[in-house]
């Protein structure tokens, strides 16, 4: 295979999976190998074994981390701090782009940036939906905002707690539908969450109002 050809391949995607190019008739020693060379001439960046971003020459666009991070580890999707991020929550934005996945967690150092993922059971993963991320038509499965919240208190351990929820000092409180996160946290079963869900209700009515709380 010619690289040309695999830039017809892979279109105006900058990030892709090997699986593209073993379909049909093809060697997979032979793929790995012209990979590997590819690598090593600068045309391609390993983000890890089987992902792949072309190189900044070459790439028809700069790859956005989310699209990034679904490619990365399946299954997943973005959510805690860096969804929140996403929908204008946090007043900071995240370090790395943190995911779930009903898969193995783990993290991910990589030319592109850090990647983090966090386990959840099969049953805890829902509550997303594919959004388009970028002007330039990057798409990525992406946590509604009251799911994302959710997860983040799910993982981080005392997060059900009143006081950890106001230091994440949360703003656009107006972005969560407050009965679609009482209902979230019901479906999921875990009594730590309809507490979250209960705080964070309570947090927004008080920002709502204006109080300052002493």
């Amino acid at each position: 295979m010619k690289f040309q050809e695999l830039l017809e391949i892979v279109g105006d995607t900058p990030v892709f999976s090997s699986a593209l190019l073993r379909a049909g008739d093809v060697d997979p020693a032979d793929v790995a190998s012209q990979l590997s060379r590819w690598v090593k001439g600068g045309k391609l960046m390993a983000l890890r074994r089987g992902v792949y971003a072309l190189g900044p020459t070459y790439s028809p666009r700069n790859a956005h981390p989310f699209e990034v991070a679904n490619l990365l580890q399946r299954p997943s999707y973005v959510s805690m701090e860096s969804a929140l991020s996403y929908y204008g929550m946090l007043p900071e934005a995240a370090f790395a782009t943190a995911s779930v996945t009903s898969g193995r967690g783990g993290a991910f150092d990589t030319p592109l940036g850090t990647y983090l993922y966090q386990h959840v059971a099969p049953g805890l993963f829902w509550g997303y939906s594919q959004e388009t991320v970028a002007q330039a038509g990057a798409v990525a499965l992406v946590a509604k905002p009251e799911k994302a919240l959710l997860d983040l208190v799910y993982i981080r351990p005392g997060a059900d707690d009143p006081a950890f929820l106001r230091q994440l000092r949360l703003q656009r409180l107006s972005v969560i539908d407050m009965d679609l996160l009482a209902e979230y946290a019901e479906r999921s079963g875990k009594p730590k969450l309809v507490r979250a869900a209960r705080a964070v209700a309570e947090i927004a009515r008080v920002q709502e109002k204006g109080w300052v709380e002493l």
